[in-house]
This record gives C-alpha cells, structure tokens and sequence, in this order.
C-alpha cells in the first residue's frame, strides 16, 4: 500500500532498501511525508528519472516504523526538517540532506557525489 502519493517507487521496508542499495550502483532515496517540504523534493525526483538514468530514485514514508533505517542512521542525527534524502553510492552512503532542497541543490549531489 503506497503511503506517499507520488510517481516514484515506494520503498516499504528496510529490506526493501537494503535490496535496492545492493542491486543499484546509485540510489536517491527521500524519506519524508506528504508536506510543503517534502512535495517539491519528490518533483524533482520525477523529473530527474529520464534524466539520470544511472540513478534510482525512491521515497519512503518517515513516519513508518521500517522508516528507522534512515531516520536513525549516524548521517541524520543532526537533522531537524523534513524531509531526509539519502544517496548512495556502491552501497555506501555519500551525502545526506534534511529540510526542502531546490533542483541545482539536489542535482549538485547527484552530479558529484553520484555520477561522477
């Protein structure tokens, strides 16, 4: 059952997330909520997924238990907004944002930290 009403896919559980930090060189996952902080971050993601085709993108509903992997992972203990984007590299975490970010913000991180 998708919580976040959004095009991208829904990652449910942390094995779900395990699985696709495994499987995928490159991950962007935002783990927020249906909010003003949130909304235009997952807009983004939309529209980056034709364009970075070597990145995949998700979402995950914070307010889920299985949502702990990244609410209490050691790169988000200082954050204090919604929502939290994580990005992945070869299965290590390479940066980590918290509260709304603009398009050359996010596209920044994937540009250097991912597809680099």
């Amino acid at each position: 059952m998708k919580l976040l009403q959004t095009n991208l896919q829904e990652v449910e559980t942390a094995a779900e997330l395990d699985k696709m930090i495994k499987e995928n060189d490159n991950v962007m996952v935002c783990c927020g909520r249906m909010g003003p902080m949130c909304i235009p971050v997952y807009d983004i993601m939309e529209e980056l997924e034709d364009e970075r085709s070597k990145v995949k993108f998700a979402v995950m509903a914070f307010d889920s238990p299985e949502a702990g992997i990244i609410r209490d992972a050691k790169e988000c203990r200082s954050f204090m907004g919604l929502p939290f984007t994580m990005y992945y590299k070869n299965g290590v975490v390479t940066a980590a944002t918290s509260s709304i970010q603009n398009r050359s913000q996010v596209m920044s991180i994937i540009d250097e930290k991912l597809c680099n």
